[in-house]
């Protein structure tokens, strides 16, 4: 056994089916779409007609393609700044609790494994204008009712809070999972020094855990160049393209108006988009753990 172990040629057997599918679901995806975003081809016909960079042109003079980048820039900002504070604080806080702990772990898990239709639609139902319960509240004090999702000034504002609620708690559970592992000896040993609560999480805990922290803001940031599904569900959108995402974006006009080349042009600009992006964080915290070591 352990001869053939050393025989390369078992190791390429073993490698050459992740290889195929790596190839096939991702490498072949990407050259299709480069190819096919310097064409006008409508998805449907036989005829390929090359056009060069028009699609390209096209896209970037497009007011509502930027609207839409403009929106995936907010999920990113909304999840980097909102959201991970807020995972953070609640993994310290359930890290803390002595009872029920994995009670609270299964709670904010649930709407991880939830379907984004499921979630979209409950929402909807908590957002709508009349019967919904936020509105409800805030009808108790004296405040007429607000049409969530479809007034431009919160539509967006509401399905960045539904996608952070979806998402949240499985960031949570990683969060938690690295502050658990920490060595109970640091948290006994900064007590008996007189250290509080606060300090304690703020001079041991979060240092410990900047790395799988790093990992969640990772990423946040590639779902939010993704976001697509809870939007469609909610807003498809709307109002005005005020909630239109790049994925959304891309879909209508290669799906919907048949502009397959179009389409795929929109695809290979999100995938540079996403690139720069998370080029350009990594980068940040190479930096910033060069000062860290220095």
């Amino acid at each position: 056994m352990n001869k053939a172990l050393k025989n390369p040629l078992v190791f390429t057997l073993f490698v050459l089916p992740a290889l195929f599918l790596f190839l096939m679901f991702f490498v072949y995806p990407i050259f299709s779409s480069i190819y096919y975003s310097l064409t006008s081809w409508n998805g449907v016909s036989d005829t390929v007609k090359y056009t060069g960079l028009t699609n390209f042109k096209k896209a970037l003079g497009d007011e509502r393609f930027w609207i839409s980048a403009k929106n995936n820039g907010w999920f990113i900002i909304f999840s980097c700044f909102v959201q991970v504070p807020l995972i953070v604080l609640f993994s310290l806080l359930i890290a803390n609790v002595k009872k029920l702990k994995g009670l609270y772990k299964t709670a904010v898990f649930m709407p991880a494994i939830m379907s984004t239709a499921v979630i979209g639609i409950l929402w909807g139902f908590i957002y709508e204008p009349n019967i919904g319960l936020i509105n409800k509240i805030i009808g108790l004090f004296g405040v007429d009712p607000i049409y969530w999702l479809s007034d431009e000034r919160f539509a967006m504002l509401s399905i960045l809070i539904t996608n952070a609620w979806q998402w949240t708690g499985f960031y949570i559970v990683m969060v938690l999972a690295a502050i658990l592992s920490i060595p109970g000896e640091l948290d006994e040993a900064a007590k008996i020094d007189g250290a509080t609560g606060v300090q304690r999480a703020l001079r041991i805990t979060l240092p410990l855990i900047m790395p799988i922290i790093s990992i969640v803001i990772m990423l946040s940031i590639a779902g939010a160049m993704k976001a697509a599904d809870i939007v469609i569900v909610m807003t498809k959108g709307g109002p005005a393209g005020s909630t239109e995402v790049m994925a959304t974006y891309m879909i209508k006009y290669a799906i919907t108006n048949f502009k397959y080349g179009y389409g795929n042009a929109i695809a290979v600009l999100i995938f540079m988009f996403t690139l720069v992006v998370t080029a350009f964080y990594q980068l940040v915290i190479a930096r910033r753990n060069e000062r860290i070591e220095y």
